[in-house]
């Protein structure tokens, strides 16, 4: 009796310890243990949409009615006029820090109408207009077939019906023998206040022969016409209001005072005058 007492006791006491080892955790199914855990799926970050493409100007392919030639807006001419020729004064910013020849690209598509085909035709940087603006001299020497060999060369490959050119002249500063070449800002005497000026001429050249059309102004009816309404009011310069002469080129391309009333002038004189150019 004793005996078997003896080997129930020892056979209890090997028997707890594989219990403990094989009991489950409490709160805890017992094929948890046997399965390995398993990590929870990981959420990849949906995508970023991409932005939007911005909506730019359709691009110049196809048939041309109308090729430009915008030549206008650099350099800008930063001028002081002195009394004497001792204040005399130039700079210049060289780059278009205005957009007028984007503006003059933008007018023209205007008045070209809707159902015209219009071609913006790039001028190289390199030289601009060489050939026309610093031809040389010489007895034969021909500014306008300057001109002409110039829109050649540049509207090479373009096979426009037409082509419409601005570019740059000189001016006149009234009450002085100053002149003003192109689009600037200008101040003369003591004073110190601002006005822009934006000397430019149109010319349309025919696309397969680049003839140069008859300038619609070119009478001599008109052109005394333009003559004495300079003489009462200079419809190629305005003062910005408010606006001090700027300080160096820098400052004169940073001004939107300068800018604003540059662009207006331009886009005025263009508004009036381009129908008359555009004629068939």
């Amino acid at each position: 009796m004793v005996r078997r007492l003896a080997i129930a006791l020892v056979l209890s006491c090997l028997a707890a310890p594989v219990w403990a080892q094989v009991q489950p955790a409490p709160g805890t199914a017992a094929t948890q243990t046997t399965t390995p855990a398993t990590k929870p799926a990981v959420k990849k970050p949906a995508p970023k949409a991409k932005a939007a493409a911005k909506p730019s100007r359709p691009a110049d392919t196809g048939a041309c009615d109308l090729g430009v030639i915008a030549a206008v807006g650099v350099p800008i001419g930063v001028q002081k006029v002195g009394i004497t020729i001792f204040g005399n004064e130039y700079s210049e910013v060289t780059f278009d820090a205005w957009g007028i020849d984007d503006l003059i690209d933008a007018r023209v598509r205007v008045a070209a109408g809707a159902g015209t085909a219009v071609r913006r035709i790039a001028v190289g940087k390199e030289a601009l207009f060489d050939l026309y603006e610093k031809p040389g001299k010489g007895f034969f020497n021909n500014p306008k077939e300057n001109m002409t060999e110039a829109v050649r060369k540049i509207a090479a490959n373009s096979r426009c019906a037409r082509y419409i050119l601005v570019t740059r002249i000189n001016g006149k500063l009234a009450g002085t023998n100053q002149f003003l070449r192109g689009i600037g800002v200008v101040t003369h005497g003591p004073f110190g206040r601002a006005a822009v000026f934006t000397n430019f001429q149109v010319n349309v050249f025919d696309g397969p022969s680049f003839a140069i059309h008859d300038d619609p102004f070119g009478s001599f009816g008109a052109r005394m016409s333009v003559a004495l309404s300079k003489l009462t009011k200079d419809d190629s310069i305005r003062a910005a209001e408010n606006t001090e002469f700027p300080a160096s080129p820098e400052a004169a391309a940073k001004d939107t005072k300068l800018r604003d009333t540059a662009r207006a002038l331009v886009a005025e004189r263009l508004d009036l005058i381009l129908p008359e150019y555009l004629k068939e």
